[in-house]
């Protein structure tokens, strides 16, 4: 036997067993590495589904070829989840015109928060319905289904009229305000002009 054969053998192995625990500790790195990976991944998947933001907003609704209302907004948030959404959370305006394209009525709210796979749109926060005869609905929440061009809520409302004021609770009323049916009216007032001009 050669005298330096024993420690060539001895060195080979350590050789060996370097190799070993290296590929063990960069195998670990690159599991470790790769589920960081994952995750990051994850996360930007996250966010491209997440949320998409526009800024002034102005969009049209047809139906038949005609325009019947037009949007606009300041900001718009799209959500592009199971439900998809669309949010206007820092106020939305909307006017309804008539088939002749003339304004008939215009909505105000604070914010707004639209349904895609109802057609609907839930308004909250301040809000304001009138028409060009001066008929204007006030209340804190009311939805607008587009396909029946119709409001409704379940809240307390507010309409005023040239010459009434009527307080109630629950709404139905047309797109273009000239129907409204307050489903429960608590107080309602006329305005009377004062008639002591007339004289005695």
């Amino acid at each position: 036997m050669y005298p330096g054969l024993k420690n060539v053998s001895t060195i080979s192995m350590i050789m060996k067993s370097t190799k070993i625990v290296a590929a063990l500790f960069f195998g670990c790195f690159f599991v470790w590495s790769c589920e960081n990976d994952m995750r990051e991944v994850q996360n930007l998947s996250k966010k491209s589904i997440g949320v998409e933001e526009g800024k002034e907003i102005e969009s049209y609704l047809s139906q038949e070829g005609k325009v019947k209302a037009k949007l606009t907004a300041p900001l718009m948030l799209r959500y592009q989840n199971d439900t998809p959404k669309v949010e206007f959370p820092k106020t939305l305006r909307v006017d309804f015109y008539n088939d002749s394209t003339k304004v008939e009525s215009k909505l105000f709210a604070k914010y707004g928060r639209y349904l895609e796979n109802e057609n609907k749109v839930f308004l909250r926060d301040s809000v304001i319905v009138f028409n060009m005869a001066g008929d204007t609905l006030i209340c804190k929440e009311l939805y607008w289904d587009q396909l029946k061009a119709k409001f409704y809520t379940d809240k307390n409302v507010i309409i005023r009229k040239p010459d009434q004021k009527v307080y109630g609770t629950g709404l139905d009323a047309d797109q273009d305000f000239k129907n409204i049916t307050i489903k429960n009216v608590h107080d309602s007032y006329l305005n009377i002009p004062d008639s002591s001009f007339l004289g005695e």
